[in-house]
């Protein structure tokens, strides 16, 4: 029995917590009902949940200290909250998160952290809209991460980018799991009171063991003991009080120790090191986090040293080779409280720490390993090779963290099933795979562009002729290759033709997020093929797939349309070797893409100049001057580099509380006009907040005035033509008519101005007429579509032809004869209501059926919707309005549950489209040919938002290019948000940029008249203020004819306003400045003539 007096090394180890100046502060946790531990972290960062929501996840190295900004940078990657979270032991920056959004993410942390928000995940898994509960990595082999939702155990493999694994046969919620040790077999706990040992390779069933376990449905936990044969557990029994259990494999039905403690209603987090059998157990709410000895013989439990501190929200283990060892430090925990992240570091007292105790420190297990995931699942088994914590047999001395933060390990591109092509991402125009694609399917050459020792791109496009002269060759018979220089010699001193066009593309960054851009500029530049993660290409594809701006000559120019230009000279060549005398010299002249470009402007494409040959450039542009330019170098955008400008926060309404979270997806949530905003509110009776524009500020605590409907909301909207009018809608058919005062709400009301009793079931949703006054549509659960009369509440149409299936959404086509409405069975209907109760059209919509949105583009002949695909992304499509068989183009964005919803601005035909919980607000114009959907500068906010309203065209500035104006509404706040595009001249007015614009401000009809069919067309008025002078009529003057010369080939004359403005500011710098036009050299006797001649 002298083992039962035998002292533990460890048994005196007490808790040091540091000053406040050495914990991170002022963050902001929630409190979330998942469960994980909510903070995870590796040797070289620490991640834990943000804000409230916990949608967010902030990552923050791991010796950080002080305090910390709200606007810090964040993984801004799920929509709903982040249930777990986890670090792979064998890279310090590769993180994996899970989310009720049912996704599984994986990111990778940049060496020095985040230096801005990241959006876009390196890999996405998904759940089949099965909500996510654990995430974690496997201990023995690299790249193998299990995931668990409901019942259901799934095993990826990160290299391959795959499911290679999954069972569904646990009855209930899995609400925890943990691995051997060896890697070998999985212990879980589940909701129906059970625990079972888990093998994924055995044949048969995986589970091996089944037991009973704690008889109360809430929350369990299970932590492998190292590499023993027993697990341990917490949770509670019928009672609600706290038990911790042991179990040995060996007799799995019958508990080794159970361990009674507490009433508390806060899950124990166990926390286990199996170096030192050091058990921590911090509860969920508690203050206190417990220090418990696990040994192998009775008591098994011996508690040690409890550290009493501030409230727990979450906690978790900082890694073994992190550690202080030279001060004795055998574990810390990082507790994560609701405004602090506190380490806590357990130090044995020892007299002196000036040597290494050895004593203390086992060998621990390494973060090297040479198994993958592959090889686990067909049998091998490999244990992680130990590494000593001694700082003389350490590979970076006594430096507490050894950093492993790469290679990338799911950078892989040999698995035969890759995620690149469910989500179906295009080669980024530029890449080295496109570069290669184009060069086979043209029967063109082109240089790899890595060989050319110019920054900018250059790419070289041969054209064959059919007599080719023999290349000048050095003496050993290799054929010599010009270099750039001598390249661009030989086209300056000879001009005559050229069989080789280079073109240069330079680079032109996105106003929205310019770092970011210049990183992926340079990544491009290098054109490496290891990019092949999703997000990368991403970003690459993005950032090149730019079109071109009027205003600048040298302008990027897609690589895409190389095919283009090539079978475009290949005609004008034949037809000019066709000619007798001419004979085609092989040339190699270097021409830059904005030369060419500036003298196809000014016409010396087509017009010989005398004293000069044709090239075969101005051939090319001479035969091809009939073609658009769209068709020749691409879709030209003026609103290619829009940009989004948050407003001033004096403008923002702040200190918002108790938003609904309720809301249908029919519904777009939020709702502006231009003087009040409608934001719902969570709790009983169907509140809705109403804000005036004119007060912002911060809104005062207590009570907030608001529209009490009594019944659950499903719809609202503000009439268009009165901005004191709110129609809502809810789910007892009713909709309310609401009017709001000049100086809007002060306090709570129920009574409206009016009730429409509409149906008989909920409504979908409500949309106003955007022409005529007091015409209002509702769409209900009856599959029924009415249209009614506001000024005598009675129905006047009823639309019929939707199946037993959800309608989505239903939007009015822009003269207001046309309707169109996309349903769950998949399908777009077009109604003209007041000929045809049924559709008149009919076509394949989305096929995903977690919803879709409608909205009309290009005056009617268009129609834009966002949905889902089979795999649950997000997806834009645009349909012919007459042929709605098939859509012309649909782009993916990526995996989210959230609806995109569509704004579209028919002045500059841009489309607008986000999501609820979204960042980012993709931006998008559309047009009447190839690609119909071309990619403007996406707008990213610093945080997420919950809704977003567009105003009419007459709210813009314009006089500061503000082509158009929205609310946007977050968690807290209300916040105004203006898009503009960079303009050189802003003092004129940009009539290029805003077209004389319908008024759909005012009614152009009343319902009378609409519903008898004396249709109006929107009238049109400028949005010119008065004074500003327009763009157009300072750039039509009139140049004066000149005789051409050779000189004008290379340089276009000043036209008559450029030298107008130089002699203005000659003439004022001159009556500014005295001068004389005497000279020094008058007053002075010079010499005689004669004495010159002389």
């Amino acid at each position: 029995m002298a083992w039962r007096f035998k002292a533990s090394k460890y048994k005196n180890a007490a808790p040091i917590v540091p000053k406040a100046e050495a914990c991170v502060r002022e963050i902001c946790v929630g409190s979330y009902q998942t469960y994980g531990n909510n903070i995870a972290a590796s040797a070289a960062f620490m991640a834990f949940n943000w804000e409230h929501t916990g949608s967010s996840v902030a990552v923050l190295p791991l010796d950080d200290c002080g305090r910390k900004s709200k606007t810090m940078p964040l993984l801004h990657g799920h929509t709903d909250t982040v249930t777990d979270l986890k670090f792979s032991p064998f890279h310090d920056g590769l993180l994996a998160t899970a989310s009720q959004d049912c996704l599984v993410k994986i990111w990778h942390i940049p060496e020095k952290g985040l230096e801005q928000s990241l959006s876009d995940p390196e890999a996405v898994f998904s759940h089949k809209q099965r909500r996510v509960e654990t995430v974690g990595f496997h201990p023995t082999a690299d790249g193998l991460m299990y995931s668990t939702a409901a019942g259901c155990v799934a095993l990826f493999d990160l290299s391959a980018q795959k499911e290679i694994f999954s069972n569904n046969e646990h009855p209930e919620v899995i609400q925890s799991a943990s691995w051997r040790e060896d890697g070998s077999i999985l212990a879980t706990s589940c909701k129906d009171k059970f625990v079972r040992i888990f093998d994924p390779r055995a044949a048969g069933s995986p589970i091996q063991l089944t037991a009973e376990s704690h008889q109360s449905i809430k929350d369990s936990r299970v932590v492998w003991l190292g590499n023993q044969s027993r697990i341990l557990t917490t949770g509670f029994d019928a009672a609600r009080l706290r038990q911790v259990i042991i179990r040995d494999l060996r007799n799995f039905n019958v508990p080794e120790k159970t361990l009674e403690l507490d009433c508390s209603t806060g899950i124990l987090m166990p926390l286990f090191d199996p170096d030192t059998n050091m058990l921590f157990l911090a509860g969920k709410g508690d203050t206190t986090i417990n220090y418990v000895e696990v040994t192998d013989k009775d008591p098994y439990l011996i508690e040690g040293l409890r550290h009493t501190g501030e409230q727990t929200k979450g906690a978790c283990l900082v890694p073994k080779r992190a550690l202080k060892v030279m001060e004795a430090e055998v574990n810390r925990v990082l507790q994560l409280t609701s405004n602090m992240v506190i380490p806590i570091m357990y130090q044995v007292p020892r007299k002196t720490y000036r040597d290494f105790h050895a004593d203390l420190y086992p060998e621990t297990t390494g973060y090297k390993t040479d198994l993958v995931a592959s090889e686990w699942l067909n049998g091998s088994n490999q244990p992680v090779p130990k590494m000593s914590l001694d700082p003389v047999k350490r590979e970076h001395g006594d430096e507490p963290i050894i950093p492993r933060l790469g290679p990338k390990p799911f950078s892989s591109t040999t698995g035969d099933v890759s995620f690149d092509k469910v989500f179906a991402v295009p080669l980024a125009p530029g890449s080295h795979e496109n570069i290669s694609s184009v060069g086979q399917d043209t029967g063109v050459d082109i240089i790899p562009p890595a060989q050319v020792a110019k920054p900018d791109l250059i790419v070289e496009i041969e054209i064959k002729k059919k007599h080719e002269r023999e290349q000048p060759v050095a003496g050993n018979g290799v054929q010599k290759s010009l270099t750039t220089s001598e390249r661009r010699k030989s086209s300056a001193d000879d001009d005559e033709s050229s069989d080789k066009i280079f073109e240069q593309n330079s680079e032109s960054s996105e106003n929205s997020t310019e770092s970011e851009d210049r990183a992926d500029a340079a990544d491009l530049r290098r054109l490496s093929t290891a990019r092949s993660s999703i997000a990368d290409r991403r970003r690459l594809y993005e950032s090149r797939s730019k079109s071109q701006v009027d205003e600048k000559a040298q302008s990027p120019v897609p690589l895409r349309r190389e095919h283009s230009k090539v079978e475009m000279l290949k005609p004008a060549l034949q037809q000019q070797q066709q000619q007798p005398g001419n004979v085609i010299d092989t040339k190699r002249i270097s021409v830059p893409e904005g030369k060419l470009l500036e003298e196809h402007r000014r016409g010396n494409g087509s017009t010989a100049v005398a004293g000069l040959k044709k090239s075969a450039t101005d051939t090319a542009f001479s035969a091809a001057s009939t073609k658009r330019t769209s068709t020749v170098f691409g879709k030209v955008s003026k609103f290619r580099h829009l940009k989004g400008t948050p407003g001033h926060k004096s403008t923002h309404i702040e200190n918002l509380r108790n938003l609904s979270r309720q809301i249908p997806g029919e519904c777009n949530g939020f709702h502006a006009n231009q003087e009040r905003v409608a934001v719902p509110l969570s709790g009983p009776g169907g509140k809705i907040a109403i804000f005036e524009l004119s007060r912002p500020g911060r809104l005062p605590d207590g009570v907030i005035p608001s529209l009490v409907n009594g019944g659950n909301i499903m719809d609202f909207q503000w009439d268009p033509f009165d901005a004191h009018r709110l129609a809502v809608a809810c789910d007892d058919g009713i909709v309310k008519i609401w009017h709001i005062a000049a100086g809007g709400l002060t306090e709570p009301t129920n009574t409206p101005a009016g009730e429409l009793t509409a149906h008989m079931d909920k409504i979908y949703f409500i949309r106003f007429h955007p022409l005529a006054a007091d015409v209002l549509l509702t769409a209900s659960y009856d599959m029924t579509i009415k249209l009614w009369d506001l000024n005598t509440m009675t129905e006047r149409i009823s639309l019929s032809g939707h199946t037993d299936h959800q309608i989505f959404d239903f939007a009015w086509s822009p003269c207001g004869r046309l309707g169109a409405t996309v349903c769950k069975d998949g399908k777009i209907r077009v109604y003209n209501p007041r000929k045809s109760e049924t559709p008149i059209r009919e076509g394949n919509g989305p096929v995903g059926t977690r919803g879709a949105r409608i909205t009309w583009a290009l005056d009617g002949q268009y129609i834009v919707c966002t949905g889902f695909d089979k795999v649950s992304e997000r997806q834009i499509s645009v349909y012919n309005a007459q042929k709605l068989s098939a859509p012309l183009k649909t782009t993916s964005l990526d995996v989210s549950p959230s609806i995109l919803i569509p704004f579209y601005d028919e002045d500059s035909s841009t489309l607008f489209v986000t999501g609820k919980g979204d960042s980012t607000i993709y931006c998008y114009e559309i047009t009447d040919e190839e690609p119909y959907i071309c990619p403007l500068s996406h707008h990213r906010c610093t945080s997420l938002h919950q809704g977003l309203s567009f105003l009419t065209k007459n709210h813009c500035d314009v006089a500061s290019v503000e082509f158009s104006k929205a609310y946007r509404l977050t968690n807290t706040t209300i916040e105004p948000l203006s898009f503009t595009v960079p303009r050189i001249k802003s003092e004129l007015f940009q009539d290029d940029l805003f077209p004389p614009t319908r008024i759909t401000w005012s009614a152009t009809m009343s319902a009378e008249d609409w519903f008898s069919s004396n249709d109006k067309a929107a009238p049109k008025v400028s949005l010119k203020p008065e004074g500003m002078e327009t763009l157009s009529s300072i750039q039509q003057v009139t140049v004066q004819p000149v005789k051409k010369t050779d000189h004008s080939h290379f340089g276009g004359q000043k036209s008559e306003y450029e030298s107008n403005k130089q002699q203005e500011i000659q003439k004022s710098v001159s009556a500014r400045m005295e001068f004389t036009t005497k000279l020094e050299q008058d007053d002075m006797e010079g010499v005689d003539e004669n004495e010159w001649q002389e």
